[in-house]
């Protein structure tokens, strides 16, 4: 399978519904309140879907093996890659975007990654 398909149906649901929540607030804020707010919204949500696709991939690709160990490792490694582009990314939108609404920005980003995190509510079948 190609690498950029992501093959759990628990982690596409959550990506899936990180985008839909993401673009939705962006639109109910920018028709109620103002662009740079909307943007601000657009973009906390894009950092928090990244970092989970970043989980996600490290996941997919890593070749663990079948006890704790291993699947603890690949775990803490794919949590590393989330928290390291999560970092990364909030630290380039707020050096490059002047116009950021802090609280909109940290309140969709954060709202992202509560919603990434229920993928264990998810069955993978």
């Amino acid at each position: 399978r190609s690498m950029l398909r992501i093959q759990s149906r628990a982690y596409r649901n959550v990506l899936g519904w990180q985008l839909v929540a993401t673009v939705f607030a962006a639109g109910a804020f920018w028709t109620w309140l103002d662009a740079p707010t909307a943007a601000s919204i657009l973009l906390g949500g894009l950092v928090g879907l990244a970092a989970g696709l970043g989980f996600v991939l490290v996941v997919q690709t890593s070749r663990g093996g079948a006890d704790v160990g291993s699947t603890l490792r690949v775990a803490v490694r794919a949590e590393a890659v989330k928290v390291g582009v999560s970092v990364l990314l909030l630290w380039l939108v707020f050096t490059t975007y002047k116009a950021v609404v802090a609280v909109a920005f940290v309140g969709s980003f954060s709202l992202a990654i509560l919603i990434f995190s229920l993928a264990i509510f998810v069955r993978d079948t």
